[in-house]
């Protein structure tokens, strides 16, 4: 049986080592350790916040090993998922679909998320367990003609108990995430690696023989007959790139603001993250609590139950690079106007909420979906194959992805990474 490497274990690599384990042997090396939710005292660390020992967004990490954060020069955060499971367990478990790009370059992808929502449990049937500012929130939204819409999530949202910790890890097993599809490709046979960071490809005479990673302070060699690299908009093309590689100067990364004011007894720490939102033209708003402004950002001084916050995610242009040193990302003119725009938006809804618009304030811009610097193309619909790929290297994650998204993006990711594993099924004739 032929050798598979799947590198990452986030929306896309498990589910591209769940489909192929049984036709070939699968090995998942995933640079992170096992997932495990935060687990600190939140109102301990609310107290500690006036000390101001919190002063770098990049301290969670010794908090959260899990949870990865990084700095652009210019100081944009950008966050992402390092342990078993990826992002997903750090997501607000959305499930959109989102290929209106993909389809554009002629890509059917219907029979792949009609057998996601046969695999996943996917529910909007939340509604009942809203706080009252959401409620408000959403009746001040209809009445403003937004259509707003409460956003389908992966898992059992019957037994939510409202804690408000979906982005820290769920603790009592109510969101989806990867895991269950890495546990599917466990009990089918696939082999599971943590610790492992990828460092490069390993080739000759132009295929992929396996790769180098760094296990500790060992650097190991795994052989394959063929790879797929879904380590994450961040870390693929920085392998692809360690290996000769060249990716293209397209990074976006679906910037996230929050706008938010004080309002007493609100309890949007406690509300189950992203309950609905507006689509707009180039940005997605939804409430949302978001910790790391209120644990770094000056202006969030008030305690967690008093806030009340709606996040504008946008679709930002796809300019910026990684490397093994930097993450190259700033926003553009375009991505600044029309975040003034939403900003606007989200300050007459607040206003409307009865909040003197004289005392909202924003939060830190951070960004958590980076992707497409090897973007498909419509010569590529067919194959999902890059021409500068060897012929036994594949990509199955959201560096594919033609244009920023300004959504929650795992649905697609994984709608993706099955397509993947049934074209490398088919060419292999098994």
């Amino acid at each position: 049986m032929k050798r598979v490497i799947v590198v990452g274990s986030g929306a896309g690599g498990a589910a591209a080592a769940k489909k192929l384990q049984g036709k070939f042997q699968v090995t998942v090396l995933e640079a992170g350790r096992e997932f495990k939710p935060f687990s600190i005292n939140l109102s301990v660390l609310e107290k500690l916040r006036k000390t101001g020992l919190f002063f770098d967004e990049r301290e969670i990490q010794l908090l959260f090993p899990s949870m990865s954060v990084k700095k652009t020069p210019d100081s944009m955060v950008m966050v992402s998922g390092k342990g078993l499971g990826g992002t997903t367990t750090l997501s607000a478990g959305n499930a959109l679909r989102m290929d209106k790009g993909l389809k554009d370059l002629g890509i059917d992808l219907d029979d792949e998320f009609e057998e996601l929502y046969r695999e996943i449990p996917v529910t909007n049937d939340h509604r009942p367990k809203w706080r009252n500012s959401t409620k408000k929130l959403f009746e001040i939204c209809t009445e403003m003609g937004l259509n707003p819409v409460p956003l389908p999530k992966l898992g059992n949202y019957q037994r939510c108990t409202g804690c408000g910790r979906c982005v820290l890890g769920c603790r009592y097993h109510v969101k989806w995430d990867s895991r269950q599809f890495l546990n599917a490709a466990q009990d089918l046979g696939a082999e599971l690696i943590t610790g492992c960071q990828v460092v490069k490809l390993v080739m000759e005479k132009g295929l992929v023989k396996g790769v180098q990673a760094q296990k500790g302070f060992n650097t190991v060699f795994y052989p394959a007959d063929l790879v797929i690299l879904a380590a994450g908009g961040f870390s693929t093309p920085v392998i692809l790139q360690n290996s000769g590689i060249e990716c293209e100067s397209r990074l976006f990364v679906d910037p996230v603001l929050c706008v938010a004011a004080r309002q007493k007894g609100s309890l949007q720490n406690k509300e189950l993250s992203m309950p609905f939102a507006v689509q707009r033209e180039h940005a997605i708003l939804s409430p949302y609590f978001d910790y790391l402004s209120f644990f770094f950002h000056p202006s969030w001084r008030y305690p967690a139950q008093d806030i009340v916050s709606l996040m504008i995610k946008l679709a930002d242009s796809s300019a910026g690079t990684v490397d093994n040193k930097n993450i190259r990302k700033t926003l553009s003119d375009i991505d600044q106007e029309r975040l003034r725009e939403e900003v606007g938006l989200c300050i007459e809804i607040l206003a409307r909420y009865g909040i003197k618009k004289d005392t909202i304030f924003l939060g830190t811009i951070n960004a958590g979906h980076p992707g497409g610097m090897l973007p498909l193309t419509a010569n590529e619909a067919g194959t999902f194959h890059s021409p500068r790929l060897p012929e036994n290297l594949y990509v199955a994650d959201a560096t594919l992805f033609p244009e920023p998204l300004g959504n929650p993006p795992i649905l697609t990711i994984m709608a993706m990474a099955k397509r993947v594993s049934k074209i490398i099924i088919d060419k292999n004739g098994l």
